[in-house]
């Protein structure tokens, strides 16, 4: 076996990890600007976002899942919705729906909020379980269907739905469909005691 050639080869592994890592650090140091701690709920949503897969978080109100993600969209310029799921929110005030012109005597289509690199699902467990399921196809496909037509979805496409525990009021339970289109579910905690510190530091600031 040849030691020196070995050498070189993980030298060249090493570098080339380095230069290709490296925009990652600069996302790190993005997002870092504005949150305080939470380092495991960061390093869940890059995993996301280097995967390619749907991320949920769960956790009360006031941890800084909706800011964290809609800073992830704005450090890799990415086109970024967001849907509040409410009790009262319909299938197609997420993915769309056909619109009578009576100028026209015709049908347009109206896209929904589903067309964005970063779409989030802010408490996708306060709406029905046919709500979330007009997610499914988006979701799985990278796509939606508004009447007969099949639209591909912009990519990257991710899904960043947080949801409250399930025993806080007026949540549903996820359909398991659902639950299965997401690559990680991740529990966020309160911040520590030295980061909260730093927050009340910041704000009085």
């Amino acid at each position: 076996m040849d030691t020196q050639n070995t050498n070189v080869d993980i030298r060249a592994i090493n570098e080339k990890i380095e230069k290709e890592s490296a925009f990652v650090d600069l996302l790190h140091l993005e997002m870092n600007k504005v949150i305080v701690g939470q380092k495991h709920m960061l390093e869940r949503l890059l995993i996301g976002l280097l995967g390619n897969g749907h991320i949920l978080l769960e956790g009360v109100p006031g941890l800084a899942k909706t800011l964290a993600i809609n800073t992830l969209s704005k450090a890799v310029k990415g086109s970024f919705s967001r849907v509040q799921f409410t009790p009262d929110l319909l299938p197609a005030d997420v993915i769309g729906t056909m619109i009578y012109n009576m100028k026209e005597n015709d049908f347009s289509i109206k896209k929904g909020p589903i067309f964005a690199n970063f779409v989030l699902a802010d408490e996708i467990n306060r709406a029905p379980a046919k709500v979330q399921s007009a997610l499914l196809e988006a979701m799985q496909e990278h796509q939606v269907t508004i009447g007969d037509t099949t639209f591909k979805l912009p990519e990257p496409f991710l899904v960043l739905a947080t949801q409250n525990p399930i025993e806080q009021e007026g949540t549903y339970p996820l359909p398991e469909a659902q639950v299965d289109r997401f690559m990680l579910k991740t529990v966020i905690d309160y911040p520590k005691m030295d980061d909260e510190q730093m927050i009340m530091r910041h704000n009085l600031n």
